[in-house]
């Protein structure tokens, strides 16, 4: 059944689980670190999609990854992946910066929710150029669990440029904001005019 997206927003809003925001976060690369990165992004008005090597994506179609949860769940997240890498030697997925977009904007420029599913069912349930919205998911093995639902993923295939004026700026403390102002100011472009505005993660959680 269909109803109104004044209700539609609603629902999303009185719910503390749920979100009208898709995340983005990054990390740094191998020539910018994470503040670097973040404007170069700001500056190409464009993410990249990763790949089979750069990232965790099935199939040949490069796809940009989100987190269809709260900013709160998404700091819980973050907290726990920098706990495993303390524990354990693990690649890293993201860091506590990102880029926060409306999830209807996100929709229309055709980013969908993945299909969460082992992999070679998954593969013959979609056709070869929608394998990019497969994430594998296998409880079958108690030594070997595969379950990341807990980031409600959505995925745009291939690059995912967007608006300026669109963008909510996610940094992970004070020290981040101060840099990320500071860089403003000396890039000269007013890119923290432009945005929609800047949420401090390390004030989420306390």
């Amino acid at each position: 059944m269909a109803y109104s997206k004044e209700k539609w927003k609603n629902r999303l809003t009185d719910r503390s689980d749920l979100s009208t925001s898709l995340v983005h976060l990054t990390k740094q690369s191998i020539s910018n670190n994470v503040i670097e990165n973040l404007f170069k992004i700001l500056h190409d008005l464009q993410l990249d999609g990763s790949t089979t090597d750069t990232g965790f994506i099935i199939g040949t179609i490069p796809a940009v990854c989100f987190q269809d949860t709260p900013f709160y769940g998404i700091a819980q997240n973050i907290l726990f992946e920098q706990k495993i890498r303390e524990d354990e030697s693990s690649k890293i997925r993201y860091s506590a910066v990102g880029l926060a977009f409306e999830k209807e904007y996100v929709y229309k420029k055709g980013g969908r929710p993945v299909l969460y599913e082992n992999k070679e069912i998954a593969k013959k349930i979609l056709p070869e150029n929608e394998w990019w919205r497969i994430v594998n998911f296998n409880l079958s093995n108690p030594n070997a669990i595969i379950d990341w639902t807990h980031e409600r993923e959505w995925r745009c295939k291939n690059n995912f440029k967007f608006d300026i004026s669109e963008v909510t700026i996610l940094l992970a403390n004070e020290s981040q904001y101060r840099t990320f102002m500071k860089k403003c100011e000396i890039d000269k472009l007013d890119l923290h005019k432009k945005i929609k505005g800047i949420v401090v993660m390390n004030q989420i959680l306390r």
